[in-house]
């Protein structure tokens, strides 16, 4: 299948991450960037990850004797350079030639976690060298043989992976519209899973998610704790249920997350979700969060609202897109001087300061839910 995408590699030059999106958009080709950037059936639960954010408000405090805040955090025994990590995406030589080992640098150079997924068109080896030495995860995606599992997690000890994260929201892949409309399929190869997937080239996202398990259980999560003897992330619970679940299995921690936009349409937001969920953990265990962080203030109100940590994803992709691995050090980079910013006019000196901020509920919540257009893909 012949594909090219873009294989740039150097500074780019930005305002915010929805400029950014607009020019990843003209260098990707369409197929990819759909895959990329759409979301489930009408879009609803991706728009809304975006809207939710103005559901609480920051209140600016003053004369809090705050200069230069310190954005520096330790999570999961790393000094990471701010609250972000680099959440799983599948394919990145979707967005650039280079693909993983360029994100897996960028993440290097910014000084935080990187989480490669079983979807990556990388091989470990290679993305564990790009690290360098910096903190790696290795998201799960199970296969329906326990055989190809357990020498999957060998491979993941072998490259000393500190933690697992398992997604457990997608057993099967979301009603993804845009795909089906641009005839997208996969171009590039998914070398991690060849094992159950052996040919991804020409197959469908839907065809690639029903390659691995559906039927998830708690049984799964003791059995990933257990043989690999790492630390189990959940990622995908959205509930007190969820949490109850995921932490009676052993979870060392809870990823919220509601995959972008791209499973269950109709989903509540994952901001939304999140409150929710960070009152289930109660301090028990890491709490991280990805889906619609865009700028720096929804890192605030995330970690506000009960998580260590948020993940990026798509705005890491683009960075990669336009910018190989200096693009995607550049994202982090950006939302990082954009919370010092908001840290500074809300009177919170370090991160631990901003899990005691309080924030505001909207009293106008629903006139912000209109004031964005739906995008189109």
């Amino acid at each position: 299948m012949d594909f090219k995408t873009s294989n740039a590699e150097g500074p780019v030059d930005f305002i915010n991450v929805d400029d950014l999106e607009k020019m990843a958009q003209k260098v990707v080709p369409k197929g990819a960037f759909g895959y990329i950037a759409s979301g489930a059936g009408d879009t609803f639960t991706l728009h809304e990850n975006f809207r939710s954010f103005n559901h609480k408000l920051i209140v600016p405090h003053t004369l809090m004797d705050v200069e230069e805040p310190e954005t520096k955090t330790t999570f999961a025994g790393e000094e990471l350079t701010a609250p972000m990590i680099m959440a799983p995406v599948a394919a990145h030589k979707l967005a650039n030639e280079q693909g993983e080992v360029a994100s897996a640098k960028g993440v290097a150079d910014f000084g935080s976690i990187y989480t490669v997924s079983s979807y990556s068109s990388v091989d470990l080896p290679e993305v564990t060298q790009a690290l360098n030495g910096s903190p790696e995860w290795f998201q799960f995606y199970f296969s329906k043989d326990n055989g190809v599992n357990r020498h999957i997690m060998d491979r993941v000890k072998e490259q000393g992976i500190k933690a697992i994260v398992l997604t457990a929201d997608a057993m099967v892949g979301g009603n993804r519209e845009t795909d089906a409309r641009n005839g997208f399929t996969f171009p590039v190869t998914l070398p991690i899973v060849q094992e159950y997937l052996p040919d991804s080239v020409g197959k469908t996202m839907d065809y690639v998610y029903k390659s691995a398990k559906q039927k998830l259980s708690p049984k799964d999560v003791e059995f990933i704790a257990e043989y690999s003897g790492l630390p189990v992330y959940v990622k995908g619970p959205q509930s007190k249920e969820d949490v109850d679940r995921a932490l009676s299995a052993g979870a060392a921690g809870i990823w919220v997350s509601n995959h972008g936009g791209r499973q269950l349409d109709g989903g509540p937001a994952a901001f939304d979700s999140l409150q929710e969920v960070a009152k289930a953990v109660d301090h028990r265990v890491p709490v991280i969060f990805d889906s619609g962080i865009r700028r720096g203030q929804h890192i605030f109100k995330a970690i506000a609202s009960g998580a260590d940590v948020v993940a990026l994803g798509r705005p890491a992709i683009y960075g990669l897109a336009l910018g190989g691995s200096v693009g995607v050090k550049q994202v982090f980079e950006k939302l990082q001087a954009e919370l010092k910013l908001v840290m500074q006019l809300a009177g919170t000196q370090t991160v631990e300061d901003i899990k005691h901020f309080e924030l505001r509920d909207n009293p106008y919540d629903p006139a912000f839910s209109t004031l964005n257009d739906l995008k189109l893909f």
